[in-house]
This record gives C-alpha cells, sequence and structure tokens, in this order.
C-alpha cells in the first residue's frame, strides 16, 4: 500500500522561494509508485494543499487534509523548509506532539544548530576542529565597537545569527564599515555574530546516516567571484564555480569527512545534513563555519551535485532517506 508524504515547503522568511525550488526537486524524484506526495505550503497566515485549483487548509489539530472528502493522515514528513519553522526546531516540536515521523534533525538539534554562536561553542567542545574568533550580539544589549575590534582582528564577517542563504551578512574590511554591517544584520535577525575572516578555500560536504550507518558525500569547493559566497553568488548562474568532487589532497579529503562525521554522531544530527568548512591558507587547518540541517536542495545544488558525484540517483538518495524514516523514526 502506498505511504502519504507530506512534503512540506514555504516558511516564514526570505528563504521562501529557495524552499519552494527545493521542495520542487525532491518531489520529482520521489517515486510516485510508492507514495502519495501532498506538497503542503507552510506560510504565517496558513498552511495549506492546492488542489484541483483550490486550496486545501491543514487541519492543524492532527495534521490531516480532506481531499475529495477522504481524511488523509501522513506516514511521514519530508520537511523541505529553510529558515524558520522548518529548519529552527518549531515544526519538528509540532510533528513530534502529533507523533508523526519526518526527515530532519529533531526539535533540540534544529534549535541549537540554526544558532551559529551556540552551534560554534558546542562544537568547540568536542575539540575536533578549528573554529574562528567571534563576538555574539543581541538587539537591545548594548555593545561597544573599541571592544569588538579588541576580542576581533579586521576583516571579518558580520551575519544574522539565525538566518540562511547569506542573507544580511557583510564582509568588512575597515572600521567605517562595521556598525553599518551591524545593522544590516539586525534587520534580518534579533541576534548576530561577527566572526574573523579566516582566508583559505570553502568546502562543504554532505553527512546522512541510513540504517544507523553513517555516510559522507563527496565534498564540493566553493569559488566565488564575488567577495564571499552571498546570496547573489548562491543564487546567481555564473558568478560562483562550485567543483564537485573537490580538489583536494586525500589526507584532506580523510579529515574533512571525519570531522563532519564526528560532529554529526555528537549533535545527534538526522536526515541529509551539510556543513560547511575553511581550509586555512598555509596552514591547512580545518575551520567549522555551521550545520545547514536543511540545506538547499534545487535542481543544480551543492547536495544534488554531491549526490550524482557519489554515483546515485537523486530518485535513490531521497527515496532511500524517506524509507529510512518510515522504518526507524516511528514515533
Amino acid at each position: 500500500m502506498k505511504k502519504n508524504i507530506a512534503l512540506l515547503a514555504g516558511g516564514y522568511s526570505g528563504e521562501f522561494v529557495i524552499s519552494i525550488k527545493t521542495a520542487e526537486t525532491i518531489e520529482k524524484s520521489l517515486d510516485t509508485t510508492l507514495y502519495n506526495i501532498y506538497k503542503i505550503i507552510i506560510t504565517k497566515e496558513e498552511w495549506y494543499h492546492e488542489h484541483a485549483g483550490s486550496k486545501i487548509q491543514v487541519d492543524k489539530n492532527d495534521f490531516t487534509l480532506l481531499v475529495d472528502g477522504i481524511k488523509i493522515v501522513f506516514d511521514c514528513v519530508f520537511i523541505a523548509m529553510h529558515g524558520s519553522p522548518g529548519e529552527d526546531g518549531r515544526i519538528q516540536g509540532y510533528l513530534d506532539m502529533m507523533q508523526i515521523p519526518y526527515t530532519t534533525c529533531n526539535a533540540i538539534v534544529s534549535a541549537l544548530t540554526f544558532n551559529k554562536s551556540y552551534c560554534n561553542k558546542v562544537v568547540k567542545e568536542f575539540n575536533v576542529v578549528n573554529i574562528a574568533n567571534s563576538v555574539h550580539l543581541i538587539k537591545g544589549e548594548p555593545f561597544s565597537m573599541g571592544a569588538i575590534l579588541d576580542q576581533l582582528k579586521l576583516p571579518v564577517f558580520v551575519k544574522p545569527n539565525e538566518s540562511g542563504s547569506s542573507l544580511g551578512v557583510s564582509k568588512v574590511k575597515h572600521v567605517e564599515e562595521l556598525l553599518p554591517a551591524i545593522e544590516k544584520a539586525f534587520g534580518e535577525d534579533n541576534q548576530v555574530l561577527i566572526e574573523e575572516f579566516i582566508e583559505g578555500r570553502e568546502l562543504t560536504i554532505g553527512v546522512y546516516k541510513v540504517n544507523g550507518v553513517l555516510s559522507a558525500l563527496p565534498a564540493t569547493e566553493i569559488l566565488s567571484q564575488n567577495e564571499f559566497f552571498d546570496y547573489e553568488a548562491k543564487y546567481t548562474p555564473g558568478v560562483t564555480k562550485e567543483i564537485t568532487p573537490a580538489q583536494i589532497p586525500a589526507n584532506i579529503k580523510e579529515q574533512l569527512e571525519n570531522k563532519a562525521m564526528y560532529i554529526y554522531r555528537h549533535l545527534n544530527c538526522r536526515g541529509i545534513v551539510r556543513m560547511d568548512f575553511i581550509l586555512q591558507a598555509k596552514t591547512n587547518k580545518l575551520f567549522f563555519l555551521e550545520v545547514n540541517t536543511m540545506p538547499g536542495q534545487s535542481e543544480n545544488s551543492i547536495v544534488p551535485q554531491q549526490v550524482r558525484a557519489s554515483g546515485m540517483t537523486l530518485k535513490d538518495f531521497y527515496g532511500t532517506l524517506l524509507e529510512d524514516c518510515l522504518k526507524n523514526h516511528s514515533l
């Protein structure tokens, strides 16, 4: 009997459009002979499924749909939302209460990894990878430019602490650029992270677990024509060159995979997660940047590139993740 799968897309953040593209890729790649796929769009105003030219509202009391007079109960939820509420633990907490399994990290892990500063502090305690020096600001709390510059050396990155797709991120090279960058980041979030710039090669790697077995996908090196891998570089064709698999020495590849899998295990991650690192120039030390628990997966995004480079099809990959969720994450 075919399983009913809710594919969640949309969300509350500026990543709404990217989420829709991610969901399109996943929907096209799932085997419709095995699954009934119901794409559900989440906004602050409504949760709905489009059917026969009309919107069917989700019954939030039990997370069901009434389609053509039939009540649809879901066997599993494939979360394809970036930002809140799909990546910060909110939807996961709701689904836990509904006792419906889902494909991503749980609520606690999602909330922790979504907060870049808190996640950095936890990963630093693992003592397996370097972390750049940083300062964490909270809106409404006083801060001193002098104190920031005493703790950090320019250049620095100023970024919203809880945001994705590089929205609101600035690279600051000169003192007079710092305050405008902080204000820009506060326009996206109530918390701001200021990190020292680490010169080197940007590497990103997907990690996933199926039936208890942890695997790393081939890593990607990101070469941006822009100052850094900003929103334009991520989503404008031709601005960024992404090399998959990354052309790195075998010992660096092994280190990257081992460190990423260690972090995945010790953060108690689930599903497909992408981790970003910098391979520092001259020293070849790996610096951890962040964990993406719901990485972008539009057709040409990094994770689909890595899946194809591994020899898998997207159909096989997403089907494997879904089957693992159905078998191993029932509540």
